[in-house]
């Protein structure tokens, strides 16, 4: 109390107090539903005025406690795809148990809703302060087990950033064991990832057919969406194949940075056709071939490309050259563009825009170069450019058919094991 300052109006006997009132706070910054459950937590209720007050200081510093955990991007992109919630996160929380309760109609679609809900809770005669709050302390109680839980924070997190709300996922746990929990999850996001029930048994065989179905027939463009989640959950999946790992993949950053697909190796159609997209895409092959100190004459030829002016810059000009590039990356334009699973891969944005039409090498050298600065790359989006998928490596420079051969059952045999609840790989 002795921190606290009060500013006080003198009206004169003739003002309109609701006018002076709406005249004072007009532009002032309006309060969050979360600030106005505050207000309503923290004012002394009961006839014991000591017990009032302790229950007020203690929901105050576990308020405070509850907000300084939300505020743990990796705590907090686990449980949302919300960005720039940077203040007063523990509204999540007040949303969750509201919505648990059954939201009021008329609360539905109002900025206040929540506020006027847990308002409407705390008037009713048999109401409870505490009762109310530790409903608040139990669902984050929740959050935070299958935060802590290895296996459950991944399934939870895939299914979140797939668009699944906490409150549905919350209900599947609802009287049900960890196992069977965890069985239920599966065939959630067996549903959302392959697009289809999950078999009755989950038995190896029937899963794999449905799997192998689904890379199949995944094309980039028509279902971009669908591969990026599939590639997701191969991520998931390949950190859960050896319980003694206790590595995490990293929704915080995978949700702000803006991670999306793109092919592994460039495809013909994506050939540059503007002088300043030609003149980018060989100053990243000139890069590599300088770092690698090799094919001098190619070198020399792509400096003196970069001599010329842009109408100099003829197609009669770059085109050869552009295939002599490729003959070296043995990236043969000829090839039919390979827009499936296999030759796609979870690309940061700044790679997309930058790299999007460069060759296998520069990629590689660019996503390597990320890692080993400690920047988030996915692992098996790092497992692709290091060909740990491919049965044979005999050249680090170019992404062959059998290094995508080799890469798509990587992807189908991960996600079984998933699916049929083994943790270690299916031989």
């Amino acid at each position: 109390m002795n921190k606290t300052k009060v500013i006080w109006f003198q009206l004169d006997k003739n003002d309109n107090p609701v006018d002076a009132f709406t005249r004072l706070n007009v532009g002032k910054i309006p309060l969050t539903n979360d600030e106005l459950i505050r207000a309503l937590f923290l004012r002394r209720s009961g006839k014991d005025e000591t017990e009032a007050e302790n229950l007020q200081l203690r929901i105050a510093y576990e308020w405070d406690q509850l907000e300084k955990s939300l505020q743990s991007d990796a705590f907090w992109y686990f449980l949302s795809n919300q960005r720039g919630s940077a203040q007063n996160r523990i509204g999540f929380l007040f949303d969750l148990v509201a919505r648990a309760d059954e939201l009021p109609k008329d609360a539905e679609n109002d900025a206040y809703g929540i506020f006027y809900a847990f308002s409407q809770k705390l008037k009713a005669s048999d109401a409870s302060l505490e009762r109310e709050w530790l409903k608040v302390k139990q669902t984050y109680l929740m959050l935070e087990e299958w935060f802590e839980d290895r296996v459950l924070y991944h399934m939870v997190g895939y299914l979140v950033s797939e668009g699944m709300d906490i409150n549905t996922i919350r209900s599947l746990s609802i009287n049900s064991t960890k196992s069977t929990f965890e069985e239920k999850l599966r065939r959630e996001i067996f549903r959302l990832a392959i697009g289809s029930e999950a078999p009755e048994n989950m038995d190896v065989q029937s899963v794999r057919e449905d799997i192998e179905e689904r890379l199949e027939n995944l094309k980039y463009g028509s279902h971009s969406a669908k591969i990026k989640s599939i590639l997701l959950l191969f991520n998931l999946a390949s950190l859960l194949q050896n319980r003694r790992s206790n590595l995490r993949f990293q929704f915080d950053s995978f949700k702000s940075e803006n991670w999306d697909i793109e092919h592994v190796r460039s495809v013909a159609d994506d050939k540059p056709d503007r002088h300043s997209d030609r003149v980018s895409w060989l100053n990243h092959c000139l890069g590599y071939l300088q770092s690698q100190k090799t094919e001098e004459f190619l070198r020399n030829d792509i400096k003196e490309f970069l001599t010329l002016t842009q109408a100099e810059a003829t197609h009669e000009i770059f085109d050869p050259l552009y295939d002599k590039v490729l003959v070296y990356f043995q990236e043969n334009v000829d090839d039919q563009a390979d827009h499936s699973i296999a030759n796609l891969a979870l690309l940061d944005e700044h790679t997309n825009r930058s790299y999007k039409n460069a060759v296998f090498a520069v990629k590689r050298q660019r996503l390597l170069t990320l890692d080993q600065d400690g920047i988030f790359v996915p692992l098996c989006t790092r497992n692709v450019f290091l060909k740990c998928y491919s049965p044979q490596v005999d050249n680090v420079i170019f992404w062959s058919s059998a290094d995508r051969d080799g890469y798509q059952k990587a992807i189908a045999e991960s996600l079984v094991s998933f699916f049929v609840g083994r943790m270690e790989k299916i031989e």
